[in-house]
């Protein structure tokens, strides 16, 4: 997977991908040579996980299977273009998440299957607000019920165009509170932490846990 933006959200897309698709090879580029070597330091010893570090978008996404943008820049950027998209590729555009704010040229939409969490946001704040209204989305939902179809060929491009739901985020914080206090784990933090850096969230919630260790 090329992971393009290694900033607060990068470790935990990097072990998201790594434990529930059992990613191997994680590409990694950011504009801010910091925030790589940050991201690195984070994940060093993370048993099957290897890190890959790149000069260019354009170099990280090559052959990748999945593509995750997760920039912080606030304009309408073009991080991917047509060019770099490869037959069955899956782009996941998280970064885009208000309007004025997009990841993918549009054309990236243009030849790729659209899936969105809530069709009428992503259309205002979502890569999606550089289309037309009547250009075909599918909202997740439809594919997790069996109501619509997700990928259909294995040369089939596809996007998930992310802003984040609030609904959605509600949901799964209630579920995770509920599971730890039947399980008796986890303790109470801040909503909102004081970060002496705020793109390290991951070391900040790491701070004093159990490092990890490589694989025997």
């Amino acid at each position: 997977m090329a992971l393009i933006g290694n900033g607060a959200q990068g470790e935990f897309q990097a072990l998201a991908f790594h434990h529930v698709l059992g990613i191997s090879e994680l590409r990694v580029y950011d504009v801010d040579a910091a925030a790589t070597d940050k991201l690195v330091a984070n994940l060093a010893g993370m048993p099957g996980l290897r890190i890959v570090r790149c000069g260019s978008t354009a170099e990280a996404v090559r052959g990748a299977d999945i593509v995750t943008t997760v920039t912080a820049d606030k304009t309408n950027a073009t991080i991917l273009t047509p060019d770099m998209i490869e037959p069955g590729m899956h782009i996941n555009g998280v970064g885009g998440d208000c309007p004025g704010k997009t990841e993918l040229h549009r054309g990236v939409l243009e030849q790729a299957s659209v899936f969105v969490e809530f069709e009428p946001q992503t259309r205002i704040e979502g890569d999606l607000q550089q289309m037309p209204a009547d250009f075909a989305v599918t909202e997740l939902w439809q594919v997790l019920s069996g109501n619509a179809t997700g990928r259909t060929s294995a040369t089939q491009v596809t996007v998930f165009d992310s802003v984040g739901f609030a609904l959605e985020d509600y949901s799964a914080l209630r579920l995770l509170r509920d599971c730890a206090a039947e399980l008796g784990l986890g303790e109470r933090i801040a909503l909102i932490p004081d970060l002496a850096d705020p793109k390290d969230l991951f070391g900040h919630l790491m701070a004093g846990a159990t490092p990890m260790r490589r694989a025997a």
